[in-house]
């Protein structure tokens, strides 16, 4: 089946050290084998892209970038190279636009015909006289600067670009300014209502495509987890996005993490809602690509894949959904309302049947977090980026034993002091990682049974408690 998407692919735009060259040759291939058609480079901190883009690039760089290009080609993924001059443009300079098509020619000497000029994430102000003496305002100045651009490329070349203005409702004051100034060829970057947009709608499409005269093409801005998001670890299954989406769009770029490996899971289920996004089902592609990127080949995946699936279930927390750790979540939630059914009646036999399947659970996640970490994987190195999260994930999982033992024990509830003491370490040493495992559902039932009411996520100074 051939996707309904004309443009189906990864850009590598992230915040963060870029990925190495092993790990963008390895995505190429990865996702071509899935029938994605795009790869762009554009790491915001490779700095001949963003800080220093008027700079050539040296015979080493430049070999590099061939080789990307080459293995996209191999791989049947077109390579777009993408080059950020906003923070720095004088928009009015002959110079400075000749240096920008100079950079981009050398590219192109590589095999590159399709460009990417990005706008965004820059002062939405001109910073030089002479830009202001020139133009009315920023979004003037961006067209003149993209008509420029899309036209030294010349015809047999393609201008793609990320507005200033990325985000939104689609029919903004400046993307229509911008739009009027371009050749309706060159596409337009969006990502949709928000920077990480948990729906990506087909109306909301529409009056963009009624504003600019053209579809969108979607920065998709997940599974990133870049600056403020990196404490999630983005391994959820892609959703939220409508079945006809393409009807109104070029196509999807999904932005993926600095962790080249652990990205790979969700940019499968993002391939296979491309393929076919009528019959797209998250969970099932999710434990697909479970079984694919951590499992040891079988058809089932083996026990490396069973023990991820149990982590990451218990890492769901993302742009595109509230479900952070279902069965955590009802399973802490059952033994919350049982403790306090017990404390009102008396009667502790609810409690002892939830703490057992508390506890059962606990002992699940123990052993799926000891195989991850201690045990020889498939996958090492898709357990080293996940490692902090795993971690967490263990100490966590500790804590859920320990509390079904102190109700096992009659001490939950009613014994205040001796389950504080108990559970409270956990909680610190939860909050002290900096990750987010269990999303709050695990935290808050911590302060609940220590009677500890901080805000979630700040530090607690608690030593000397044992975590067993």
């Amino acid at each position: 089946m051939s996707s309904p998407f004309a443009i189906r692919g990864v850009i590598e735009g992230f915040y963060g050290n870029p990925w190495t060259q092993e790990q963008r040759l390895d995505c190429i291939r990865f996702i071509g084998a899935r029938g994605m058609n795009t790869f762009v480079y554009g790491p915001k901190d490779d700095p001949l892209v963003r800080r220093r883009w008027r700079e050539a690039y040296g015979p080493e760089a430049l070999g590099r970038l061939g080789e990307v290009v080459a293995t996209g080609a191999g791989a049947g993924v077109e390579v777009m190279y993408a080059i950020s001059p906003g923070l720095s443009i004088r928009y009015s300079s002959a110079e400075d636009r000749a240096a920008l098509l100079a950079k981009l020619e050398q590219v192109a000497a590589l095999g590159v015909w399709r460009f990417a000029l990005l706008l965004d994430d820059i002062p939405p102000e001109l910073a030089h006289d002479e830009d202001r003496a020139a133009y009315a305002d920023i979004a003037e100045a961006h067209g003149a600067l993209a008509s420029a651009v899309a036209a030294g490329l010349g015809p047999h070349r393609q201008l793609v670009v990320c507005p200033l203005v990325y985000h939104g409702r689609g029919d903004e004051p400046y993307l229509a300014r911008l739009a009027a100034a371009l050749d309706p060829a060159v596409d337009l970057l969006w990502t949709g209502r928000d920077i990480c947009s948990p729906i990506l709608e087909t109306d909301d499409a529409r009056r963009f495509e009624r504003t600019t005269g053209r579809p969108p093409l979607y920065w998709d801005n997940y599974p990133v987890n870049d600056v403020a998001m990196g404490w999630e670890l983005h391994v959820g299954p892609y959703r939220g996005r409508d079945a006809d989406l393409h009807v109104a769009s070029r196509g999807i770029l999904a932005n993926p993490m600095e962790l080249a490996e652990a990205s790979k899971i969700a940019l499968a289920t993002i391939a296979d809602y491309l393929a076919d996004p009528a019959g797209y089902d998250a969970e099932a592609s999710v434990a697909r690509a479970i079984r694919d990127v951590a499992g040891d080949g079988s058809p089932d995946g083996g026990r490396d894949a069973r023990a991820f699936a149990t982590f990451a279930e218990n890492v769901r927390s993302s742009c595109l959904g509230d479900e952070d750790a279902p069965t955590v979540t009802a399973a802490l939630a059952g033994f919350a309302a049982a403790a306090d059914d017990a404390a009102e009646r008396g009667d502790p036999s609810a409690l002892r049947a939830a703490a057992a399947s508390l506890g059962s659970l606990a002992e699940d996640q123990l052993a799926a977090a000891a195989h991850l970490l201690h045990a020889p994987v498939a996958n090492p190195a898709l357990i080293a980026e996940c490692r902090p999260w795993i971690e967490a994930f263990e100490v966590g999982a500790r804590a859920m034993r320990r509390a079904a033992d102190l109700a096992i024990d009659g001490r939950l509830p009613g014994d205040q002091d001796a389950v504080t003491a108990a559970l409270l370490p956990y909680l610190a040493e939860l909050r002290r990682r900096r990750v987010r495992v269990f999303g709050d559902a695990l935290d808050m039932f911590l302060c609940d049974t220590t009677n500890t009411h901080i805000v979630p996520g700040t530090l607690l100074p608690v030593g000397g408690g044992e975590l067993r």
